[in-house]
């Protein structure tokens, strides 16, 4: 038993020393987007259920479909690190929305600097 403990090593997992945000990112795509020109709007959101739930009410408040929800959203970013839903019209789609986890503040990567040798 002892020697399946020792063989088992553990490494270290490198932990992001920032804090993880939300964007989400509304861009209008299709056909419709070249009649009426419009821009892409980011929010950001510093927790996933309060960026979901400003999502469903602002389709609710618009009268579109609620086809996003928490658990779909938190699988897309854990899996391909991003959530991606497309809506559309009679087959016509209308706006993408979009959220991707982003690490604000990043620790500082070492930058290829060694340490002096001369002490």
């Amino acid at each position: 038993m002892k020697e399946m403990q020792e063989k088992v090593e553990k490494v270290p997992r490198i932990r992001p020393t920032g804090r993880i945000i939300y964007e989400v990112t509304i861009q209008h795509v299709g056909s419709l987007n070249a009649l009426r020109q419009r821009e892409s709007k980011v929010i950001f959101f510093s927790n996933l259920r309060k960026a979901v739930d400003a999502i469903t009410a602002e389709l609710a408040l618009t009268n579109w479909p609620p086809r996003i929800n928490y658990t779909a959203v938190y699988r897309g970013i854990k899996q391909r690190e991003f959530y991606s839903c497309d809506f559309d019209v009679a087959g016509t789609r209308v706006f993408r929305i979009k959220v991707v986890a982003r690490v604000l503040n990043p620790a500082l990567p070492r930058l290829g600097i060694d340490d002096n040798p001369t002490k």
